[in-house]
């Protein structure tokens, strides 16, 4: 009977109640909307910076990581393949690489490049390179003079492929190493920054550059996707891993890797939580408003229904049903609303109209925005639970209202 009454009562001003639930629809909507953005530019920013040769973890020399030279590689990359086969999931990848700071040069410019020593046939699974060449092609095994730069790289040095660049180093005896690679291809990446910093050329090509021997500065690690944001089963492979590595090495995950990204995003709820609140708030007074003006307009009606005999909880009870008619009705149409938009973007979004910004925060080009149970979750709750709470000052001033204060009301 109750929730029949608050029923009908909700429809005795349809203005009113349209009002009220375009407020509700419009909160429920932009709060959804904007938590999928925000979680597909997260998702970009993690994804590119798992993609930029980080992986989801990393076996190194314990000083390379403070001080990355081909003196602190690891000896023995052999030994460290052994326990990788044997330990890893079966759906896992791993590559062994030699990183090194340097410069390229050619007969007009020079720049400070990272030097990147891979295996052609497993590195393509592992970062961003093979995802996209812009001209040439790959690096082939095998190949001890070839170099695939960046695109913008190539841009910068007005050179073109089938020329030669130079590549200049500290090797393992301490020498400076110098070297002319024909440029074979070029790759492209979702920064133009990446583009100019990594130039790739074979493992055994850098291992002869740089005398290191069989030496590699690290293994990559890619894990399945569902591992990247589970941060408790990437520490326990990771502490599996240590166990059983031998002296020497040391063990690192993409948290310890990348400490800046782990704080923001750890920061990510609260923020979204934040912004959850100051959309209610705004939200909040126009239902606060709308329920007040209901209640007061009905002063007579809740004083002859306190003179037959209604006890004030009840009153409270029909006016708090109200109210989450309300909320229901609006949270469920800004819920359709929410999935319809980020269904509509499921494509993706275009973000290189913004290169420079996107760039700066690591955002990728195209940002992918998704709901999560939790956001979907969160969003309900705030929205339901907080408007309950603000509807209890009419509910209350309703219950309060007696048979004598309602026949001097005009």
């Amino acid at each position: 009977m109750h929730l029949q009454v608050s029923w009908r009562n909700v429809w005795r001003n349809p203005k009113r109640t349209g009002i009220i639930l375009t407020a509700i629809i419009i909160g429920a909507w932009t709060m959804l909307a904007f938590g999928a953005l925000s979680r597909g530019m997260m998702t970009s920013t993690l994804s590119n910076a798992l993609n930029t040769l980080t992986g989801h973890i990393q076996i190194q020399h314990p000083a390379f990581r403070d001080d990355p030279v081909i003196d602190n590689r690891l000896t023995a990359p052999a030994r460290v393949a052994d326990v990788l086969e044997q330990h890893l999931p079966g759906n896992a990848a791993f590559a062994f690489r030699i990183q090194v700071n340097g410069v390229a040069s050619n007969a007009r410019n020079s720049e400070s490049i990272t030097i990147v020593g891979i295996d052609p046939a497993k590195e393509a699974g592992l970062s961003f390179y093979g995802d996209n060449t812009a001209q040439g092609k790959l690096l082939a095994p095998g190949d001890y003079r070839g170099i695939v730069v960046g695109q913008a790289l190539l841009d910068s040095f007005e050179t073109k492929i089938g020329r030669k660049l130079v590549l200049m180093t500290r090797d393992a005896t301490l020498e400076t190493a110098s070297k002319a690679f024909k440029i074979r291809g070029t790759f492209r990446a979702e920064m133009e920054a990446t583009e100019k910093q990594f130039v790739f050329i074979t493992l055994d090509a850098a291992q002869s550059f740089l005398k290191a021997g069989t030496g590699v500065t690290s293994a990559c690690i890619k894990l399945p996707e569902e591992t990247t944001m589970d941060l408790e089963a990437l520490a326990k492979t990771a502490k599996a891993l240590a166990r059983e590595l031998p002296e020497g090495t040391a063990v690192l995950t993409w948290v310890d890797l990348l400490p800046l990204l782990k704080g923001y995003l750890s920061m990510f709820d609260s923020f979204m939580l934040l912004w959850y609140l100051v959309v209610f708030v705004a939200m909040a007074f126009g239902l606060t408003n709308t329920m007040l003006m209901a209640v007061l307009e009905r002063t007579r009606e809740f004083g002859l229904l306190k003179a037959l005999g209604m006890k004030p909880s009840w009153i409270i009870r029909n006016v708090l049903l109200e109210c989450l008619i309300l909320l229901a009705i609006g949270l469920a149409a800004g819920n359709i609303l929410g999935f319809a938009t980020v269904q509509a973007l499921s494509g993706g979004i275009d973000m290189s109209f913004m290169a420079e910004g996107s760039e700066f925060f690591g955002i990728g080009h195209l940002v992918i925005p998704y709901i999560t149970l939790k956001d979907l979750l969160s969003v309900n709750a705030v929205i339901m639970g907080l408007g309950v709470l603000v509807c209890l000052y009419p509910a209350v001033k309703a219950g309060r209202i007696t048979p004598v204060e309602a026949m001097s009301h005009t």
